[in-house]
Formats: C-alpha cells, structure tokens, sequence
C-alpha cells in the first residue's frame, strides 16, 4: 500500500474564519440563517490565521494528503475578474508549507461558498456561472498547478442542488423542489469547463468528489421510490461525468444544449466518493410533490447527528458505482467521518472510522481522507455538531488530539508497513 493516500479532509469556509482579511469578498454562506443558535464562520478554526500549526498537527498525525478547498471569494471577491493576489498568496503558502512536510496537496476548487454577488445574478440557476467558474480554476491553477497533486473542481454537487436550491436547508435557501434542477446541469458543465482548464495548465490528476448513499426501498413496494431517489442524489452528477448522460427520467428537466454533454463528461484520473450513510425511502403520500418519502433507519447506532452508522453502505456504494460504470478510474474515499460529543476519549468515533475504514479497504480503494481533521463550522448545524480528530475549544482556538487522532495515526502506521 506505499501509494495508498491516507489523508484527512476540511473546507474553506468552515475552519479558515477571517472573512474581512486578505482582501476575501462575501459568500452566500456569511450571513445564511437560520444557523443554529445564530453561530457564524467568521472565526470558525481562525485557519486563515493557524494554518502552520495546523500543517504540524497533519505532520504529526502522519497522513501523506490533505485535501483542502480554496475559497473562491478569497481570489475573486465578486466571483469576477483578476485575482486578488493575498488570497493566491495564502494558498501558495499553505501548499509549500505541505509539500515541504511530505504531504500531498488535494485541492478543491468549490466546497460550496459561493461569491455573493454571483448569487445575486442567479448563482447555480445562471447558465453563466459556468464560465466564471473557469475563469477562477484558470486563476488558480496558474499558480498551484505545478505542485497540488490531484484536483477536485466540485465537491458534493448534489448537496447544492438538494439542500441549496431544492429544500433550502443550505446557503442560498432557495425551496424550488424540481425547479432546481437546473443547478444540476450549471454544477456539471462547470465541472467539466473546470476539467478542461485543469488539462490545459497540465494538473497532475483531475477528479471529483460526490456524495453518494445506497438508497433502500422501504418495503418490497418502494422500489421505485429508492430507485427515483438514487437517480436525483446518485446518478445525476455520476453519469454524464463517467459516461456522458444522465438518468433518462430527469434529463428532460434539464437545460441541455448541444454540446454539453462532451463538456461534461472528460475522462478523469480518480473518482472521490464521500459517503456517510444509507437513506431508505417510501412511496409519497397523498400530496407530497415528490416521488418519494425519506423514513428513519432506526436499527444501527447513530452519530450526533442521528445518521445511522452502517460501514457496509460505502462498500455497497462503491460496488454500484463499478457495476453501473465498468470503466470507473481509480476510487478514493475522499470524505467519511462522523459527528459525536464533545470530549477528548472518542471511542464512539473511532469504532465509526474503523468499520469504514476496513469497509474502504475491502472495496479496493485508492485512498481515505477522514472528514475532518479538526472541529469545525458544520453549515446550518453552526458549532453544534464536532467532526474533528483533533478538539477545537472555539474561545482560545487551542487544538487538543482526541483519541481518535492517535488512533488514526497508529491506523496509518500499520498501514504504511
């Protein structure tokens, strides 16, 4: 296993704070409500700020990747025109400062911080946004191509489309239902835009990373339920990537031009998967627009956040993916993690990363990137919710290593043999 990627993973926008420094615009993200107990990101881990330490403690834990995402209001403030130069320079730093500890840079382009002017002029529902979103990747890839080792232009796109624009749950809070389907075709065409901008400033790997759930007919008479579900949160984003369409009950709600279809789906180096849990669906009832019913998954443990913990899935998942897509590149496991209270002695999520860990294993992967290296800002859940390896006490900002940190690194060690 001497390539095998063991990495943590975090986002711009929940651990970086700083949001007036360095010349960083406003995102959708800043000022989104309802968050719980009107927590803000405007600190979050203060990164933008303790990064050194933070490359110390991934030395230390021993992981050889770290995928991180660039935060797109820091290079452009309004989602247009030239670069800011702090905003390239502090990600310049941060990648220097890995590679010189012997850590592989994994960037993501887009973890789902928007600039808010874009927004202003129709975000995700704007055809346009794809090319500003080429715009910024060239922006970027100027200056880090030469050293980040693998690319993600987007991470977990149908998040966006479900809970940003379809039920409101995230940042912009837009509660289109189907209407938000046009999200969906914006996020790949400018997935694939990004690709070709990637290729063009010769990027070593370019993948994705989508979040992916095993979705479980209910009863014997739900199939068509899950099967539905599984179209709009699985293969909408995984099939015109890996094999240039899309699931034939929603490609006619989509605004396809000619064209787009060879845009979107490039042939890529990996594939990331961020899984966390299974959902199990129901046929609607009575009024419900939807063809489909979320129903709890109450026979396995559950996380703090009440998802329930079943290793399995990720390897159900992935085996899906290589049967529905023979030639799948390379697979990484690029987020899995889980949320628990708050204290040091985790045993909770240790057990959690070491049944997705062995189930990782078992499906042949590539790499595992445990989501998160520290606590963080987690979306509307605000400070609620602790996904870290590493304990963050958000009034001092001190990092304290939780058990599942040594865990880990030992996990590593015994790996890396």
């Amino acid at each position: 296993m001497s390539d095998f990627l063991w990495g943590v993973s975090t986002s711009a926008f929940q651990i970086e704070g700083a949001f007036d420094a360095g010349g960083r615009g406003p995102s959708v993200w800043d000022e989104f409500t309802p968050v719980h107990d009107n927590d803000t990101a405007s600190v979050a881990c203060d990164h933008y700020h303790r990064w050194r330490e933070d490359v110390e403690l991934m030395t230390q834990l021993g992981v050889n990747a770290y995928r991180f995402s660039i935060a797109w209001p820091r290079i452009q403030p309004t989602g247009k025109g030239p670069a800011n130069a702090e905003g390239l320079d502090f990600y310049d730093r941060l990648v220097d400062a890995l590679v010189e500890a012997g850590i592989a840079p994994v960037a993501t382009l887009y973890h789902w911080d928007t600039p808010l002017e874009l927004e202003a002029e129709g975000g995700w529902l704007n055809r346009d946004v794809a090319d500003r979103f080429a715009d910024y990747t060239s922006l970027v890839a100027d200056r880090l191509a030469d050293r980040v080792k693998m690319w993600i232009p987007i991470n977990e796109p149908a998040m966006v489309t479900l809970q940003g624009y379809a039920i409101g749950e995230h940042a912009p809070g837009k509660t289109l239902l189907f209407d938000a389907l046009p999200t969906a075709h914006h996020l790949n065409l400018a997935h694939g835009r990004a690709v070709e901008v990637l290729r063009s400033a010769n990027a070593q790997a370019v993948g994705t990373a989508n979040n992916h759930t095993p979705a479980w007919p209910a009863t014997p008479d739900d199939v068509a339920a899950a099967e539905a579900y599984g179209e709009i949160h699985n293969w909408l984003y995984a099939d015109p990537l890996l094999s240039g369409r899309y699931p034939g009950a929603v490609a006619d709600l989509l605004p396809i031009r000619d064209g787009d279809l060879q845009v979107i789906h490039r042939p890529l180096d990996f594939y990331g998967v961020n899984y966390y849990n299974p959902t199990r669906l129901r046929s609607p009832s009575e009024g419900n627009p939807l063809p489909f019913e979320l129903v709890e998954i109450d026979e396995f443990p559950r996380t703090g956040f009440g998802w329930p913990v079943v290793p399995s899935g990720l390897t159900e998942m992935i085996s899906a993916l290589r049967e529905r897509h023979p030639d799948l590149p390379p697979v990484y496991v690029t987020e899995s993690g889980c949320s628990f209270p708050d204290r040091i002695a985790d045993a909770d999520r240790i057990s959690y990363l070491d049944g997705h860990l062995k189930a990782a294993l078992a499906a042949d992967v590539s790499g595992y990137f445990v989501w998160s290296l520290l606590d963080n800002f987690e979306w509307e859940a605000g400070y609620s919710q602790r996904f870290g390896l590493v304990h963050v006490d958000y009034d001092t900002q001190v990092r304290t290593p939780r058990d599942s940190f040594h865990w880990y690194r030992e996990a590593i060690r015994g790996g890396r043999r």
